[in-house]
């Protein structure tokens, strides 16, 4: 492995091209305003490295990142990127991991509209993230420990796991498919219109109008908060350890449910619902 350490580079695709190459303690900034650094390249590793310019991962494959700063005017980041390990690094450009797979990401801090579209089997954990239209259309992700602020989440996802995390959302999980959300606490209204098969075990729900038009939804032991006009047109299984304020034609399944303030039935209904002591 070649090791590049303490240069600055500026130049348009300074490294390209590269194969088994580590940068440590570089910067990629400078007056000439150059992209895509790493284009191209293969078995890359970067530790404790500066990132002020764009497109410095794009189809790059087999890649470390450690301990590295992408500011905000590194935009879109890593796109076209494989097999790909992020550890204690800061990403701050808009849209920084599109269309990549086999991803790995710990103790990261995302602040990144258009985070994640179209990606694939993404492992993130002790991470947190700010941005609209996080993950969407992404499959195959396994989140632990992690904390989300931001509109339009996860939409159109599928095949996702979500364990111990905090989401603060709105619109989030519209059309997503085979979910598992677990020990989380999802803030936000309009939750998981349209979806296909999610289930929350032991979670807290927050939030105007959740779980409509939903299809094999599932809720274990979870509480809702805030919940109005719920389950509207869903087909449901659903045991609530807490009341809430509205319940709108439900289309199939059952609700079990300590109480609730209304009852809005104006539709033919399959669903069951039964107050527990």
């Amino acid at each position: 492995m070649t090791v590049i350490e303490n240069k600055t580079f500026d130049e348009e695709r300074a490294l390209y091209g590269s194969t088994d190459v580590k940068a440590v303690n570089c910067r990629f900034d400078g007056p000439a305003d150059g992209e895509s650094a790493f284009k191209e390249s293969s078995l890359i590793e970067t530790e404790n490295c500066f990132f002020n310019l764009r497109y410095p991962f794009w189809h790059t494959h087999t890649l470390k990142i450690t301990d590295c700063e992408m500011t905000e005017l590194c935009r879109a980041a890593l796109w076209y990127s494989d097999n790909i390990t992020i550890k204690n690094t800061r990403l701050h450009g808009i849209k920084a991991l599109r269309e990549c797979e086999n991803i790995i990401m710990e103790d990261c801090s995302v602040i990144s509209p258009e985070f994640g579209w179209f990606s694939k089997n993404i492992t993130m954990k002790n991470s947190s993230a700010e941005g609209e239209y996080f993950m969407l259309r992404a499959e195959n992700l396994d989140f632990t420990d992690m904390t989300l602020k931001g509109k339009y989440s996860f939409q159109y996802i599928k095949n996702c796991t979500f364990t111990n995390c905090v989401f603060d959302t709105k619109d989030a999980f519209w059309h997503a498919e085979n979910i598992t959300v677990k020990n989380c606490t999802v803030k936000g209204e309009y939750l998981a219109w349209y979806s296909k098969n999610i289930t929350f075990i032991d979670c807290t729900v927050s939030g105007t109008q959740p779980l409509c038009y939903a299809k094999g939804l599932k809720m274990i032991n979870c509480r809702m908060e805030n919940a109005d006009l719920a389950f509207e047109k869903s087909q449901v299984e659903a045991e609530l350890t807490s009341p809430v304020i509205s319940i709108k034609n439900p289309k199939k399944g059952f609700i079990s449910l300590p109480s609730y303030d209304e009852l809005i039935l104006t539709e033919e209904t399959d669903c069951e619902i039964s107050l527990t002591k």
